[in-house]
């Protein structure tokens, strides 16, 4: 670890993962998004793992994709949606993810536990429109692991976000999927020239080594 002008600057990942300041997010990992990603059984495998091993060493915050209500979203939002979703009437859309659905829980082996904090937000970046950076401040945290769904909208949104407002970017290159494999190896590509990008193994290792 190096020290200018008062400020400590991490140099390897185990400095960077110490648990004392490190957070797990697990990002939208919700049946109806579990469901459609291209190596569901590998990403539930993984992730799972790296939940299981950290619980308890850091803290764990769960995402929930929670959209604010029709009258409210932006014009933009409308748009997306539709172009996702291929209809031209926003009338049609469907109900995303609906809030008390079975495809809205978090469930496979993968569910929160006691002690796990459940956040819901209504866009693709954890830090808009939640109190997530707050809790971060208040807790000490400057590393920030992300996992979850999907790598190219919600994962790298947050990981930019987080980068320009001082976090340490960790993405869990093994426990992040999309419905789209291309544009989540796009995503991981870029991602590596930005972001810290470690497969699992190597994390819970850096994570761990505080213990030994």
């Amino acid at each position: 670890m190096k020290e200018a002008y008062g400020i400590k600057i991490y140099e390897n990942l185990k400095e960077v993962v110490n648990p004392k300041h490190t957070c797990l997010v697990a990002w939208d990992i919700q049946n109806g998004l579990v469901e459609r990603t291209f190596n569901r059984g590998e990403f539930v495998r993984d992730i799972k793992n790296l939940i299981e091993a950290l619980r308890g060493k850091v803290p764990l915050v769960y995402t929930n994709i929670t959209p604010p209500e029709r009258e409210f979203r932006s014009s933009w939002a409308f748009y997306s949606m539709m172009k996702r979703f291929g209809v031209s009437d926003p009338e049609k859309l469907p109900d995303f993810l609906k809030k008390g659905s079975q495809e809205s829980e978090i469930g496979g082996g993968l569910e929160p536990k006691p002690g796990d904090v459940l956040l819901d937000k209504p866009a693709a970046s954890i830090f808009i429109g939640t109190n997530f950076e707050y809790m971060m401040r208040a807790r000490g945290i400057t590393t920030l692991i992300f996992t979850g769904i999907a790598t190219e909208f919600g994962i790298e949104s947050s990981a930019r976000d987080g980068a320009n407002r001082g976090f340490y970017p960790v993405i869990a290159t093994d426990c992040v999927s999309s419905m789209d494999r291309e544009g989540h190896e796009r995503s991981l590509l870029n991602m590596q020239r930005l972001f810290i990008c470690e497969n699992s193994k190597t994390i819970i290792e850096a994570v761990l080594s505080e213990d030994k």
